[in-house]
């Protein structure tokens, strides 16, 4: 478990260091270097990084009576911002272009902030002011810098939407944070709130997680919480919401460990949460759980949960406990602890810029101490991916992964799972597989869902539920893809792979089986060959011919890969597919029976 925390960290490449800052004006001190226990932003810092180009951040030194002319150029540059951000941009008022804080006087920063309302206005969005600081300059009258969230009104369910995967120990509180954060009321300290993300009876009579469940907080333009606390249904929230936070709810026992890994591997999650309780620390799968994002590459931040049954030394010594991991050789992480609405905004911002940083919550589900930094932090929390790529991957053929398999009445087969690539439509025609002698089948897409709610359109990384009428549920299986019929898609029964062996108590070589992860696929490979080797000891890297075992499958060149087996634990990337002599270039698909 250690082991795989460790060396999984070291696969990985340094982190990037937080970025150093220039010094003030004459007097002004150094900012702290990242050996500081828990760097945290100036309120008066001197400047900030130069605006970019690209990016849904614009600096903007005044707005004050713009002319006719100057308003539309200044509508439009709004509308491309927001384009860039997903709907979402952030507006610093009183700033230079080159990132000087100069600060404006509250007269012109109340009309700066009237300019900005009436350009948001115009391109159909609603601002926020995340918050207000003073710049410390030698003047009679105090000037003021002001950071203004720009968030789109939803539109026929384009919201921005973010998956969280949330991982961590069992009984450390994740269902229970869940049920609080979506159903809006504090838990009774006996995990009351955690009850309506059960999925089976064991699971309530037990009060643990053994499957994957789904939940999602809304935020709407204003960056006010949209959840079940008034009634709502899942179709209201997605209507009122301009921005979706998706929990994909992971099982913290380690007997379920196979479930959380296919979480992490085929849900696609842009970050991941990981829930420490502050009484018992790290313990049980948390390192395990840990290592797993970073071997994944997910951007991961912690939640200290249950701090109100423990004394504040406690829960200093837990965070603590937290520091020393993420500072181990090979992490390099930078925690950063959040005690301020000020911090969650400096938290979330530079969250998503440098992998580097780690924020750290301490929070209760049964007080709601700190609960609203972490929904403010959820609010700011930009996505990842830019709109270019957004773009690009829209324009591929459509490519849908299969990742649960459901029978409705009155509607018929249904699977769920994430858009890879293109755009799927209402009736749309596609072929599903590859079944167990490689072929695909032909099927429609009758109506599709996103988040209990109707949608016509499905976009690129975008999840969904796709009712797909009579079609025939046993010739479904999870790990499948439906794809455009003219992607020709190429399926194998064998791979090579470029892997790391993270934890291994002997030798592994030829012959030795194990279960393999690659997105949504997961099923026992059998290893044929080690190239140059004959086996390979813990933390020595190959590359490895598999041979799956049941059924061939489709796969992609440069895919993460995760692999396991009792202890034995790596991870690698595939770098060449052997394709299947009957794959569906050799057979056209075939109808629906």
């Amino acid at each position: 478990m250690d082991s795989l925390f460790g060396t999984a960290a070291a696969a990985q490449k340094s982190c990037s260091g937080a970025a150093s800052r220039k010094t003030a004006k004459n007097g002004s001190k150094k900012c702290k270097n990242r050996s500081a226990r828990y760097p945290k932003a100036s309120n008066n810092l001197p400047y900030l990084p130069p605006e970019a180009e690209e990016g849904n951040i614009e600096y903007k030194l005044k707005l004050v009576n713009p002319t006719q002319y100057r308003f539309e150029h200044l509508a439009t540059q709004m509308k491309w911002r927001l384009q860039e951000g997903h709907g979402e941009a952030v507006y610093q008022i009183g700033v230079e272009d080159n990132g000087l804080l100069v600060g404006l006087t509250e007269e012109d920063m109340k009309a700066s902030l009237k300019t900005l309302r009436r350009m948001a206005e115009r391109v159909g969005a609603d601002i926020t002011v995340l918050r207000e600081r003073e710049v410390d300059y030698d003047s009679d009258e105090p000037h003021i810098i002001a950071e203004v969230l720009v968030r789109k009104v939803p539109d026929d369910q384009q919201f921005l939407d973010l998956r969280v995967a949330v991982l961590g120990n069992v009984d450390s509180g994740k269902s229970t944070l869940l049920g609080v954060l979506t159903q809006g009321e504090l838990d009774n300290g006996r995990g009351r709130a955690r009850l309506n993300l059960f999925r089976h009876l064991h699971e309530i009579q037990t009060g643990r997680t053994s499957s994957i469940s789904i939940e999602i907080l809304g935020f709407d333009s204003r960056g006010e919480v949209v959840n079940y606390s008034e009634s709502r249904t899942a179709e209201e929230i997605c209507e009122s919401a301009s921005k979706m936070i998706t929990f994909i709810d992971l099982a913290g026992h380690h007997k379920y460990l196979k479930t959380t890994i296919f979480g992490l591997t085929s849900y696609c999650p842009d970050f991941a949460m990981l829930v420490v309780s502050a009484n018992t620390g790290i313990a049980g799968t948390t390192r395990e759980h840990l290592g797993l994002a970073m071997a994944l590459k997910v951007p991961i931040f912690i939640v200290v949960s249950k701090v109100d049954l423990c004394a504040k030394g406690t829960v200093e010594r837990t965070v603590r406990q937290l520091e020393r991991i993420l500072k181990q050789p090979g992490c390099n992480k930078v925690p950063m602890l959040v005690s301020s609405t000020d911090d969650a905004v400096t938290a979330a911002q530079k969250f998503a810029q440098s992998p580097s940083i780690t924020p750290i919550f301490t929070l209760s589900s049964v007080s709601g101490e700190s609960l609203d930094l972490l929904k403010v932090f959820f609010n700011i929390l930009p996505p990842l991916s830019d709109c270019k790529e957004q773009e690009e991957l829209m324009q591929q053929l459509t490519e849908f992964q299969v990742d649960e398999i459901y029978t409705v009445p009155d509607v018929g087969t249904v699977v769920g799972g994430t858009l890879y690539s293109g755009i799927c439509r209402e009736g749309e025609q596609l072929v599903v597989g590859p079944t167990d002698d490689g072929k695909f089948r032909e099927l429609t897409v009758c109506s599709i869902q996103r988040n209990r709610s109707g949608c016509r359109v499905l976009r690129a990384r975008q999840a969904a539920t796709l009712a797909l009428g009579d079609f025939d549920r046993s010739l479904l299986r999870k790990g499948m893809v439906m794809v455009s019929p003219e992607m020709n898609p190429t399926i194998c029964w064998r791979f090579e792979a470029e892997i790391v062996l993270l934890f291994h108590t002997k030798t592994f070589h030829k012959g030795f089986q194990v279960t393999v992860h690659v997105g949504n696929v997961r099923q026992t490979a059998t290893v044929e060959a080690l190239q140059g080797k004959d086996e390979l000891c813990t933390g020595e890297k190959a590359v490895v011919r598999f041979k799956f075992i049941k059924h061939p499958e489709y796969l992609k060149v440069g895919a993460k890969l995760l692999f396991r087996e009792g202890v034995t634990k790596g991870i690698g990337q595939v770098i060449k597919l052997q394709p299947s002599k009957h794959g569906s270039s050799h057979h056209a698909p075939e109808s629906v029976l």
